[in-house]
């Protein structure tokens, strides 16, 4: 055998065998991801002052309520596309929502009592499993955390917003 022979039949034991390995782990870790579009059914948002969550939205329904200017509750029926939902669903990935805790709210006695703080719940909704996400605007936990949940929750907003002016 030649040297040249040599070089080749060692590069095709190691090199082969990796590339099936990582096709076989990461094909299996992908499609095993705990939160995948695939699965995914609805996004329910709730937010209001304190524990008054008067502004509510489900993509399920497409019901979107909301106080306006005049403080009326108005009624409006949003339907997001699956593209909206598909760019809500890849933003809470790039943002680690999944990786945020479930309670984000500050203690009452932190909260003022002639005006409470703003409280956003955000839930992504899939088959077998859910993540519930409940921040208050003047959590004082990590602000990493902070950002990146109010970073989904505006980038909601901001879709839904665009879908009712559609």
């Amino acid at each position: 055998m030649s040297e040249r022979s040599k070089k080749i039949f060692l590069a095709i034991c190691i090199i082969i065998p990796f590339i099936v390995y990582c096709y076989v782990y990461y094909s299996q870790m992908f499609r095993n991801a705990p939160y995948r579009f695939a699965d995914f059914e609805s996004i329910v948002l709730a937010y209001g002052e304190g524990d008054s969550l008067v502004n509510r939205f489900d993509s399920k329904t497409g019901i979107y309520q909301y106080l306006d200017r005049r403080d009326s509750l108005v009624s409006d029926t949003v339907r997001l596309r699956n593209d909206d939902l598909q760019y809500l669903h890849g933003k809470a990935a790039q943002l680690g929502f999944w990786n945020l805790p479930e309670d984000m709210t500050s203690a009452e006695d932190n909260a003022t009592a002639a005006r409470p703080a703003p409280r956003f719940h955000l839930q992504y909704n899939y088959k077998e499993k859910s993540k519930t996400v409940t921040l208050d605007s003047d959590f004082d936990g990590n602000p990493k955390m902070m950002e990146a949940a109010k970073s989904v929750i505006d980038e909601v907003i901001r879709v839904i917003n665009d879908a009712r002016d559609r």
